[in-house]
This record gives structure tokens, C-alpha cells and sequence, in this order.
């Protein structure tokens, strides 16, 4: 065989031998980074405990991955000071609260001892009462952030067990009588013939319950509704119940931002309270397993709390 052809197979044959090296190694790489792009995807879910390692000896490949990994061990630390900075806050908001309660109700009772002397004047009446009502908001906000600074710890026991829900509502309903009379307004229900069980906490029903009643009283004008259903999901028995009350047409409520803090729908009718009330309602209802939404249909806002039912009486 001539040399030259020779020389020419020789050439092919490495050049063969490049092409087969190189198509391995890219599929090595390409196998590295979907492992690399798949622990990362870990990391976002299951936090920054992890390191990225690879198998190809390649002194780029590892650079990069050591930044990477850097990167990762700086995330980590972020996420720790941040969640050590949240503690906190919450705990001082605890404090401060927790704090502020004693002197509040010494000069709640103070103001009531001078409601009681007869020798004031009109102007000096209103002004009392305008100090006791102003007093009674800041009480009422106070509250709000202390209950907010234990609920979005993870201390707070649950209770689940079996709950007539339908009684408990009617019994609610019943005990603040005078509340929705004193406010002038008018209650509707809407109640099935049976009564309906669910799996929750009864004292977060009724903190749920008073803060949906608290919304209704400043919100609502002639009357409001609460609705108690229950239907069949995926072979699941559902109960919803509903508190509902008519909007004002010129007013404008982000139902999306309802549960956020702090969020009032109607800016110029705040009223009391933080404006914490909803975004309560949400980690109360949540811490039970179930869930929350709002709704607006026609004139009317719903909010809406769906736990799953147990069993019919």
C-alpha cells in the first residue's frame, strides 16, 4: 500500500478516534449539567443543604461547580440570618404588645373613672369619649399584632377532632345577638336540614368566626348573610361556610389581596384594628388543614372557609 495512503488512514482514523473522544465527552457534560440543573431544582425545594459534585475530570467543570457551590453556602447563610432576623421581630412585636397591655388598661380605667363625674362639660364629654374610643382601637390593635406574633410561630397546638359545624355556628351567632342588633343589621342564613361534622379546632372556629363578624359589623350596612353547604368532590364529602355582605359600588376590593396583611379594601373607612383581621382568618384556617378564598358576585363579598365533612347525622 502506498505510504501516503497510509498516512491518510492513519489521520482518518484519529480524526475518527477525536470525533468518538469528543462525542463522549459532550455527553458527559451534558449528563453533568442535567444533574447539576436537577439539583439545583432540589436546592429550591428542599433548601440550601446540598453541594453539587461531579464525576467528569474536567478543571472548568469544577471550577464552576465550586462557585456554584459557593453560592449555594452563601444562600444558606442569607436564609438563616434572615429567618434569625424574623424571629426576632416576632418576638419583639410579642413583647412590646405583651408590654403595652398593662398601662393601656390603667388609663382604659382611669378614662372610665372620669366618664363617671357629672360635673364635666358637653365639650369635655366628647372629648372623653373620643379618648375611650381611640384607647379601645389601640387595645384592639395591640391584640391583633400579639396574636399574629404567636400564630405565625410554629408553638401554637392545634386541636383537631369532630365538630358539629352547624351548631357551632348557630351557638356563635346566637352569643353576638346584640352585636348585629346593636349595629343595625339584619342576618340571613342559609343552612342545610341536617347538621354537618368536620375535622377542625374549635377555638380557631371561633376566633375565625369573631374576626368574619368584626369585618361584617364595620363593612356591611343593612344586613349579611352566612351560608353553610356541603356537596360530593372526588369521593369526598366537602362543607364550605360563607359570610357575606354587600360592597359599596364605588369602592374597589383586590379579592387576590384580601388575606394580605395590613390590606383594607376601603381606605377611607379603615376604621379599628391593624387591619390584620383577614390575614389572621387565613393562618388560623390554614393551620387547620383547610383553605380560604374571597369572592365577589354582584354586589356582595364572599369569604368563603372549605373544610372536608366527616359524616351526616
Amino acid at each position: 500500500m502506498d505510504k501516503g495512503i497510509k498516512i491518510l488512514i492513519i489521520i482518518a482514523g484519529l480524526l475518527l478516534l477525536l470525533v468518538i473522544y469528543l462525542i463522549v465527552h459532550l455527553a458527559v457534560m451534558k449528563r453533568e449539567m442535567k444533574k447539576i440543573r436537577n439539583e439545583l431544582k432540589q436546592t429550591r425545594k428542599r433548601g440550601y443543604d446540598r453541594q453539587i459534585t461531579v464525576t467528569l475530570i474536567d478543571k472548568d467543570f469544577s471550577l464552576m461547580t465550586s462557585e456554584i457551590n459557593k453560592n449555594l453556602d452563601f444562600q444558606k447563610q442569607l436564609k438563616l440570618e434572615s429567618e434569625k432576623a424574623e424571629r426576632r421581630l416576632k418576638q419583639s412585636i410579642s413583647n412590646i404588645a405583651h408590654d403595652l397591655r398593662t398601662p393601656l388598661t390603667v388609663v382604659k380605667g382611669n378614662l372610665q373613672m372620669l366618664e363617671k363625674n357629672k360635673g364635666l362639660t358637653r365639650q369635655s364629654e366628647e372629648y372623653l369619649r373620643l379618648a375611650i374610643e381611640k384607647t379601645d382601637a389601640l387595645r384592639m390593635m395591640i391584640d391583633d399584632f400579639f396574636e399574629l406574633s404567636v400564630l405565625e410561630s410554629d408553638n401554637v397546638p392545634v386541636e383537631i377532632k369532630e365538630i358539629d359545624i352547624t351548631e357551632t355556628v348557630m351557638q356563635f351567632l346566637i352569643s353576638h345577638e346584640s352585636v348585629i342588633r346593636n349595629n343595625g343589621l339584619t342576618p340571613k342564613f342559609d343552612f342545610p336540614e341536617k347538621s354537618i361534622f368536620v375535622c377542625a379546632d374549635e377555638e380557631y372556629l371561633q376566633r375565625i368566626f369573631s374576626n368574619l363578624m368584626n369585618n361584617i359589623v364595620k363593612y356591611a350596612t343593612d344586613s349579611f348573610l352566612v351560608s353553610l353547604k356541603n356537596w360530593q368532590e372526588d369521593g369526598k364529602e366537602i362543607c364550605t361556610i360563607s359570610f357575606a355582605n354587600e360592597v359599596d359600588e364605588g369602592g374597589h376590593i383586590d379579592v387576590e389581596y384580601l388575606f394580605d396583611r395590613t390590606y383594607r379594601g376601603d381606605k377611607a373607612r379603615h376604621g379599628q384594628g391593624a387591619g390584620l383581621g383577614l390575614y389572621i382568618v387565613k393562618l388560623l384556617v390554614q393551620k387547620q388543614g383547610a383553605e380560604v378564598w374571597a369572592k365577589i358576585e354582584g354586589n356582595m363579598l364572599y369569604i368563603t372557609i372549605m373544610f372536608q365533612k366527616l359524616d351526616f347525622e
